[in-house]
């Protein structure tokens, strides 16, 4: 039973959900874990887990859950994974800690994408689930919003280190999120009063004493000005000590980070930037569309005009180029499990091993010794075996492999030489990449 992973889906932002709670280590855990179970299958709808993972994967049932959690428990823990097999995509686990931790009940939900939260009355059903949860158990804190906004808001360190955070917890309100519970401690630190008057889409005390606060109807939107607003007014009443104006400017950076941006690659290098971009974290992903937009290969220096290109310096220039042959084979026989294109040594087949090596960090993941001896003479090879098959090129054979040439048109190719440069550094690999090379040969073959 294979579910749909969070991570199969392409790069986009999700709803995050974390839930924490204490419970009553002396009573039935079953009983306390019911109130939990009963408003999941009543709220969840669309995205409802069919999927439960303890130590195997079984369909979704109250039964299933019991029968995994018995499976994974140990002297301390117990816990498990709830997914789906259809979108949209869920990963949701459930973790237990037993004395002599802290009795501690942990919910965490990724539901992506975020967009299928777009609608006011899926939002409050998602609401009321959470409503229901925090009236069951006081929470210590639960938030649900954007994953990506919750990462650039550094959520939840909020700038502090590890032992500050842990020793601190949620002291004070760090962020006001799109769905936040305050649990009892807080709500008195802040002031009920206070607390219940915050400016928001829905502020409700629920009779364990904790407070629930949405600030806006729908989590979709979160980063409208709108909603950035309605936040950032929520915060700043929560925290008179802070400045409205700069925490509403802080979001609004936050907004500008995560806001689509079209994708205008280089047209030699588009190919293999949309598949660096599509490598990036959702958060990170418009950032770094915009960089690469504005970014654009050097011009290629491994190169010389025909006329002074270097004569055949060896005496058998056919076993030369079976040699160079043989090395390309040896890319081929490094990479054809991970790009199968390889071996029709196409264009494609360049910007395929292009981003091979970026995404394995290749110059730095390996023994550099291993990379000049072995990678470099087997890419440059190859480089000049695509050159020559598919744009007519000719090797002219050198006894010094970097000296070593492809007439193409009005210009002669250093291969070796353009692999050399490759194998540099994981940035160089953009900078020198083989398909580059490739095109601007193509455009000056004639």
């Amino acid at each position: 039973m294979k579910w749909l992973s969070v991570h199969d889906l392409k790069p986009e932002d999700l709803l995050r959900l974390e839930f924490d709670t204490v419970f009553d280590q002396q009573a039935a855990l079953e009983g306390q874990l019911e109130p939990f179970l009963q408003a999941l299958e009543e709220y969840a709808d669309e995205w409802m887990p069919d999927v439960v993972n303890g130590k195997r994967r079984r369909e979704y049932s109250r039964a299933a859950v019991w029968k995994s959690l018995e499976e994974r428990r140990d002297e301390n823990s117990t816990g498990l994974g709830l997914y789906r097999t259809q979108w949209p995509a869920l990963d949701m686990s459930l973790s237990l800690w037993f004395p002599p931790l802290p009795p501690n009940l942990g919910i965490f939900i990724n539901v992506k994408p975020l967009t299928f939260f777009a609608q006011a009355e899926r939002c409050h059903r998602f609401v009321e689930m959470v409503r229901a949860w925090a009236s069951c158990h006081p929470v210590m804190h639960a938030v649900a919003h954007s994953s990506d906004d919750m990462i650039l808001a550094d959520s939840p360190s909020f700038g502090r280190d590890k032992k500050t955070r842990r020793r601190d917890g949620f002291d004070k309100v760090y962020e006001v999120f799109w769905l936040n519970v305050f649990g009892p401690k807080l709500v008195e630190t802040v002031g009920r009063e206070r607390m219940l008057s915050t400016p928001a889409h829905r502020v409700e005390e629920l009779p364990n004493g904790s407070v629930l606060l949405v600030t806006w109807p729908t989590v979709a939107d979160f980063a409208s000005k709108e909603a950035r607003l309605a936040q950032a007014r929520a915060h700043a009443h929560l925290r008179p000590d802070l400045d409205f104006d700069t925490l509403l400017r802080t979001l609004h950076e936050r907004s500008t980070r995560l806001a689509p941006v079209e994708p205008r690659f280089d047209p030699d290098m588009a190919p293999l930037l949309s598949q660096v971009v599509d490598r990036a974290a959702s958060h990170e992903r418009q950032g770094r569309i915009a960089e690469l937009n504005a970014w654009h290969p050097p011009e290629p220096e491994e190169w010389r005009p025909a006329g002074s290109a270097l004569p055949a310096d060896v005496e058998d220039q056919e076993r030369a180029r079976e040699h160079y042959s043989t090395l390309a084979e040896h890319l081929v026989a490094l990479l054809h499990s991970e790009v199968p294109s390889v071996f029709e040594a196409k264009p494609e087949s360049l910007t395929d091993a292009d981003f091979y090596f970026w995404r394995e960090e290749f110059p730095t993941s390996r023994l550099r010794e291993a990379i000049d001896e072995h990678a470099v003479p087997a890419i440059g090879a190859y480089l000049g075996e695509v050159l020559v098959r598919n744009l007519g090129g000719r090797w002219i054979p050198r006894q010094k492999l970097e000296e070593a040439q492809v007439l193409v048109g009005n210009r002669v190719w250093l291969p070796f030489v353009r692999a050399r440069h490759y194998m540099r550094s994981r940035q160089a690999l953009l900078d020198y990449s083989l398909i580059h090379l490739y095109r601007v040969a193509e455009r000056h073959r004639g």
